[in-house]
C-alpha cells in the first residue's frame, strides 16, 4: 500500500470542507470528546467531502463507529490497541494505521499487522503534552529498516520547511496539524505541502 506524502490531521469536518477541495488526498478526523450522535455527523460529512475529491478519510480512535459508518481506514494510538478488536476492524474491510513512540511500541504495532506505522514526535510539537523526546529524523531512518516495505509516517513537529529531511530519512508521508491550522493563512500552507510533497508522489 502507498501512502500520499501530504498526510493532513484537523479535528473536525469543518477542516476538511474547507482544506481537502484544494487537492488534499489523504486526511485524518481526529476529533475528541464529542458526543456520538455529533461525530457520526462529522464522519458523515467527511466522507461525502473525500469521496467527491478522491481523498482517503482515516478516522482517529472511534473504530467501532467507522466500523458501522463504512469507513474504510482507522487510526489508533497504543492505548487504543489495548482494548481493540483487531480481527473485527479486518474483518468489516478496514485498513489500519498505528502510533509508535518506543521499540516496544512498534513491536506491538508490528504485531497487529498494520497498514502502516507512525513515528512521532519527530520535532518538539505543541499539539499534545508527550511523555517522549523528540525522535529526531535518525530515528526515522531506524524505524524505516525495521518496518520494510510497510509505510511509515512522519508525525510531531513538522513543516515545510522540515519536508526534505524526514523524506531523505526514509519517511513515506509526513503528517501535518498546527502547522497548517494555526498558520494565518491555512489555504495557502496547504497548498505550499501540497505543492512541496510533489516530488515524493
Amino acid at each position: 500500500m502507498k501512502l500520499d506524502p501530504f498526510y493532513l490531521i484537523v479535528d473536525s469536518a469543518d477542516w476538511i470542507e474547507r482544506l481537502v477541495p484544494l487537492g488534499v488526498k489523504l486526511v485524518q478526523l481526529r476529533v475528541k470528546n464529542m458526543p456520538e450522535h455529533a461525530l457520526r455527523g462529522e464522519i458523515r460529512r467527511s466522507k461525502a467531502v473525500c469521496a467527491l475529491h478522491g481523498c482517503q478519510l482515516i478516522v482517529n480512535d472511534y473504530w467501532r463507529i467507522a466500523v458501522d459508518e463504512g469507513c474504510d481506514f482507522v487510526h489508533l494510538g497504543q492505548e487504543d490497541l489495548e482494548e481493540v478488536d483487531v480481527e473485527a476492524i479486518r474483518a468489516a474491510g478496514l485498513k489500519l494505521g498505528l502510533s509508535t513512540h518506543d521499540n516496544a511500541e512498534l513491536e506491538t504495532a508490528l504485531a497487529a499487522t498494520p497498514d502502516y506505522v507512525a513515528l512521532g514526535p519527530v520535532y518538539p510539537t505543541i499539539l499534545k503534552a508527550m511523555k517522549w523526546e523528540p525522535q529526531g529524523l535518525e530515528k526515522i531512518r531506524l524505524w524505516k529498516d525495521r518496518v520494510g516495505r510497510l509505510p511509515l509516517v512522519a508525525i510531531g513537529g513538522l513543516t515545510v520547511e522540515r519536508l526534505e529531511g524526514v523524506f531523505a530519512h526514509g519517511a513515506d508521508s509526513a503528517a501535518v496539524v498546527t502547522d497548517i491550522t494555526l498558520n494565518a493563512d491555512p489555504e495557502a500552507r496547504t497548498r505550499e505541502w501540497i505543492e512541496r510533497t510533489a516530488e515524493w508522489r
